[in-house]
């Protein structure tokens, strides 16, 4: 266990910048980090009334806002046990989330509410709206009367502001994963694993009380909850939440205007932005000239990386891409240019983070950084000649296990404790670990080869109109699924069979950069964007039956 409270940090945290902004909702109020934890305090009264008692579980779904936020810290900071539900989930997938983690209290949004059905979540005494804390349902009138009283508590001051003692070995989180293989399994969370995320990220990233941060990744998944919410309470930044699924536009909107110190984001973004904005720019006659002459080659890339700069803000210290592998193509164009981007690697499991390298450690390009501090990871069963096998972590942040589920638990954690994770990858001398993809979604040809999917479609994702692919299997040969970039098919005037042609020339042209044993036999043209999790990556168990 690490000597740092988490719990204790949390309340740290919010006395030492008691005036100092805390939250915004885009486009509505602002909370101090005083106002915080006024709002913290009551919920403690509510929870109190309602019978509430610690390790009890309470569920919170909706979308980023900052009283989602609130609820999450109340919970943490009572001993309780937090459960956010990710609001993409069916009414039918949230009401078993909610029975099997056994809440007994709820806040929900609106239109959340209105799907779900009462009479389906036994273990619930009362649902309360998110947006002001009222009471939607209630099993008896203690909840009604609880929320009443809490709701005209005067705002704590900072001399009466404590929190109560959490042990950091105790049950924080239950997290619902989003996977792309299965249903959601319960990922138990203690405070500890939330602690050593934010203790390693903040000694990475050097925030300051008042910096911007713009918090759009979903926070009911790991990666958005401790590094969009966590890590920046801890250092008494001001986050401003976008509740809406953003779009590009109104994401780059929000950079103009708040210029975020630190930009977090899934690849998915980044690389629609390159492909949009950046990458017509370049492969202009112009440009194409200028970039092959050393000295104006520099002037180019300067140009671009101050544009880049400017379409996030201009204030950056470093963008962190996690969620998904980013393009590797894109990636070293990046960091050619001089952009400071880095990629780091986690799971849910790990709370979520696994390895990361911060820009001026220089990291190789497609690596994801190297193994945390308080990880330790081995590489199981290398292949003799590439090294690659399956990666393996244990240390602090590691979950406690997947909730009522000791079966999925002893497949995942061995009995000396290393969880494995699923991934294939490697290791280089200095550390650095490198990704090569999923082991689930290898692909063994009937010549006894590996073929790693992810790697095929980072490449075919990089030619001409396309916007995202899927390698498949289907009769011991390789077929590629594939969403035209319409942006780009516009551009070109590109109809009907047209895009078909171009895409038949896509995959002719990358069969001559692959190997015999990963050439591509068909390809298929999809007009509707792949089924995705919320951290954007395609829910391949969806394609594999397409033919």
């Amino acid at each position: 266990m690490l000597k740092e409270n988490f719990v204790a940090t949390i309340g740290t945290a919010i006395d030492t910048h008691w005036d100092v902004s805390c939250f915004s909702d885009l486009n509505g109020p602002t909370l101090t980090y005083g106002q915080v934890g006024a709002a913290i305090n009551r919920l403690h009264h509510l929870f109190e009334h309602c019978g509430l008692k610690r390790g009890d579980r309470v569920g919170v779904i909706g979308r980023n806002s900052s009283n989602w936020c609130v609820t999450y810290l109340a919970t943490v900071c009572y001993g309780a046990v937090i459960v956010p539900v990710l609001p993409d989930f069916t009414s039918s997938e949230i009401e078993h989330i909610v029975r099997h983690s056994e809440c007994s209290l709820l806040f929900v949004s609106d239109t959340i509410y209105d799907g779900l059905t009462e009479e389906k979540m036994p273990s619930v005494k009362g649902i309360f709206r998110i947006k002001d804390f009222g009471v939607l349902w209630q099993d008896d009138n203690n909840v009604l009367q609880a929320a009443e009283s809490a709701s005209v508590l005067p705002d704590v001051t900072p001399d009466g502001f404590r929190l109560p003692e959490v042990s950091n070995e105790d049950l924080a989180a239950i997290v619902y994963t989003s996977g792309t293989t299965g249903f959601s399994k319960g990922v138990m969370l203690n405070s500890n694993s939330l602690i050593a995320n934010i203790i390693f990220f903040n000694l990475q990233v050097e925030l300051e009380p008042g910096e911007n941060i713009v918090s759009f990744l979903p926070l009911a998944h790991a990666f958005g909850c401790a590094f969009d919410f966590l890590s920046p309470l801890v250092q008494g930044c001001h986050i401003t939440f976008i509740e809406k699924i953003p779009t590009p536009k109104v994401l780059l909107k929000c950079f103009a205007e708040l210029r975020p110190a630190v930009v977090m984001s899934v690849p998915l973004i980044i690389e629609k932005i390159f492909k949009n904005r950046i990458k017509p720019l370049i492969e202009t006659p112009k440009m194409q000239f200028m970039l092959k002459v050393p000295v104006l080659n520099k002037m180019v890339h300067k140009k671009i990386r101050n544009k880049i700069y400017e379409v996030f803000g201009g204030n950056y210290k470093q963008m962190v891409i996690g969620g998904a592998a980013l393009n590797k193509d894109i990636e070293d164009f990046f960091r050619t240019i001089g952009l400071s981007l880095t990629c780091g690697y986690g799971m849910t499991e790990c709370g979520p983070l696994i390895s990361y390298s911060k820009w001026e450690d220089n990291p190789p390009v497609g690596s994801v950084g190297k193994i945390i501090d308080y990880l330790e990871c081995r590489i199981a069963d290398p292949d003799a000649e590439t090294g690659i096998g399956e990666v393996q972590v244990r240390g602090e942040n590691l979950m406690l296990g997947y909730y009522l589920d000791e079966e999925s638990t002893k497949q995942t954690i061995d009995p000396a404790g290393w969880l494995l994770t699923g991934d294939l990858g490697r290791l280089d001398r200095e550390g650095n670990l490198f990704l090569t993809g999923r082991s689930k979604n290898m692909i063994l040809t009937a010549t006894g080869q590996n073929v790693y999917p992810e790697e095929i479609e980072s490449q075919l994702n990089n030619m001409p109109c396309v916007e995202e692919s899927l390698i498949i299997e289907n009769e011991g040969k390789l077929v590629a699924l594939v969403y035209p970039n319409l942006e780009s098919v516009d551009k070109a005037c590109l109809k009907g069979k047209q895009v078909e042609d171009m895409m038949e020339s896509n995959r002719k042209i990358l069969n001559l950069k692959l190997p015999g044993f990963c050439q591509i036999s068909r390809l298929k043209v999809r007009y509707e964007e792949f089924e995705k999790t919320p951290t954007k990556k395609i829910k391949r168990r969806f394609y594999q039956a397409i033919a």
